[in-house]
């Protein structure tokens, strides 16, 4: 989220393309990511999820947060949540993600020791756009780094964070462009 937002000033994304990061907005109110866009000055709210009756409860309570703020795209960033097809189809096109992993390789969770696992000599990270199918949507931009002899998953997963930063915010800058 802080690459997205450092690169939105950076290349003058306001001025460019009449986009800026209008809110941060988090299932979890300790969220790092809270405090650091506040202190940006960038509207920030917390949902918790665990405070809903259900799943779609959570989901309608956060797409009214989110039209709140009017967006042209909604980007998600460390949200580790599944989102019902209610909330895909009412952000349906405006909606991307970022996930640590060459999709349609390894969806889902432990991407990089279940790339290890499997003798992987590449991994990377896909920024697609969000379906109901998890991990399945449009593959806007990917990067490859090496997997390294005696690599763990931490240390891929680091590696492969650093294009995150660079691979996101190029991905978003290029749906801008397009309008």
């Amino acid at each position: 989220m802080a690459a997205i937002v450092e690169a939105a000033r950076a290349r003058h994304w306001q001025h460019r393309h009449g986009a800026r990061v209008a809110a941060v907005i988090s299932n979890k109110a300790a969220a790092q990511g809270l405090s650091w866009a506040k202190e940006q000055g960038i509207a920030t709210a917390a949902l918790d999820h665990t405070a809903f009756e259900n799943r779609e409860a959570f989901d309608a309570a956060l797409m009214s947060e989110i039209d709140r703020h009017e967006p042209a795209l909604v980007v998600l960033a460390g949200f580790m949540r599944i989102l019902t097809p209610g909330f895909v189809r009412h952000f349906e096109g405006r909606l991307v993600n970022i996930h640590p992993s060459l999709l349609p390789s390894f969806p889902g969770l432990k991407t990089h020791q279940r790339a290890i696992d499997m003798g992987c000599r590449f991994a990377g990270a896909t920024v697609h756009r969000v379906t109901a199918e998890l991990d399945h949507g449009e593959i806007l931009e990917q990067a490859v780094v090496p997997v390294l002899p005696g690599d763990t998953a931490d240390a891929l997963a680091a590696r492969v964070l650093t294009q995150e930063h660079v691979i996101y915010p190029r991905a978003i800058e290029a749906l801008l462009q397009k309008g």
